[in-house]
This record gives C-alpha cells, structure tokens and sequence, in this order.
C-alpha cells in the first residue's frame, strides 16, 4: 500500500516563511547568531517582530469577523 501525502487543513498557518513577518523574523535570528544568543543586544529586533504579529494577529481577526459563514 503507497503511502499518500497528507497536507495540514491550513498550510500556510504551518510555515513561518509565508507570514508577512517573515524578514522581522529572520532579522532577529540573525541578530542572536551575530552576538552569540546574547538576547539583551538583539532587543530592538524582538520589538519590531513582536509588533509585525500583533498587527498579523489583528488583521486576521479582523478578516474573521467579517466573514460570513452564510454566503
């Protein structure tokens, strides 16, 4: 019996690559590379990304409540 792929409900909820904050996200990691995880010095990079996903968070409940699940 062939094994089949399965791909999640929500593929793109998944990957972090497909989120609009994708580079914030990137930009911090390389940050804690660049000062051996010395989180204290990459701060402002966790401030801008934190702030990306609230406004992601918010556009999406946003798109939520004005979908309607009737038409």
């Amino acid at each position: 019996m062939a094994s089949k792929s399965v791909s999640p409900p929500y593929p793109s909820a998944a990957k972090i690559s497909d989120s609009p904050c994708f580079s914030q996200y990137s930009a911090s990691l390389k940050c804690l590379e660049q000062y051996n995880s010395d989180k204290s010095k990459c701060q402002e990079h966790f401030d801008v990304y934190k702030e990306c996903k609230k406004k992601e968070r918010e556009a999406r409940l946003e798109r939520n409540r004005t979908r309607s699940l009737f038409s």
